[in-house]
């Protein structure tokens, strides 16, 4: 049955001489992989443009849920970059939150508002012209929300330990090795209030950026089964600093 739906692309990898898979995280479906036939002619469009990591694309599929991989018939960009696959930091960006998302979004149901979420984002980061070196910690940070492991800071008190595990605040110190002491615990309710418009009011050096990404990496690999340890992280770190 053909569907047209729009779609994020965060993985793709060579199958064939003449085809990729490609990893993309529908608003129809959520996460769908699909098998893209490239005819030589097309190769470079389709890779550079259409394909490349975070593209918002519209897509008709012949859609069977009982295959693995689908079938693309029609594929054109949703939404057309400006400064996203030109920038060299926003680009760097892009290639880490692709990484970041295909493994965050592997078992994530439809949700038009998470779709919503991740596209408005996306588009913001594109439209920037600066101040933007926060937004990858302010993307990954709200995005627990949709995913079920939003901090839970209701009952902060200072002092107080964050538990990583229980995403919450604790009195004493946890009996295992996943939480933030008092003086990182501390920063989480100032970090929850980080907005893309208010990013930048929020000054960090590249150590404070590194740590909070750490701190991010080490979260979602506590709360999402198999999620590993990213290789794009250090290369973020370094552009960054």
């Amino acid at each position: 049955m053909l569907e047209t739906t729009r779609g994020i692309v965060l993985h793709s990898q060579k199958y064939s001489e003449g085809s990729l898979i490609v990893n993309i995280f529908t608003e129809s479906h959520g996460n769908l992989g699909f098998i893209v036939k490239i005819p030589k002619s097309r190769t470079s469009s389709l890779r550079t443009v259409f394909l490349r990591p975070l593209s918002i694309l519209e897509i008709v599929f012949d859609y069977r849920p009982n295959l693995s991989l689908q079938r693309i018939t029609e594929i054109r960009l949703a939404v057309s970059y400006q400064t996203l696959p030109f920038d060299p930091l926003k680009e760097t960006m892009a290639l880490f939150l692709s990484e970041f998302l295909y493994y965050a979004l592997r078992n994530e149901q439809p949700s038009i508002s998470l779709f919503s979420y991740l596209t408005n984002g996306l588009e913001w980061l594109d439209m920037s012209r600066k101040e933007y070196s926060n937004f990858h910690l302010v993307f990954l940070l709200r995005l627990t929300r949709f995913l079920g492991f939003w901090p839970n800071v209701e009952n902060y008190h200072e002092d107080d330990f964050f538990d990583l595990l229980s995403s919450q605040y604790t009195r004493v110190r946890p009996p295992h090795g996943f939480y933030l002491i008092p003086e990182e615990a501390c920063l989480v309710p100032l970090f929850l209030r980080m907005s893309y418009p208010t990013m930048h009011l929020f000054r960090m050096n590249h150590v404070q950026r590194g740590r909070f990404l750490d701190v991010l990496n080490s979260y979602y690999r506590l709360h999402i089964p198999d999620f590993p340890v990213l290789k794009s992280v250090a290369v973020l770190r370094d552009v960054l600093s």
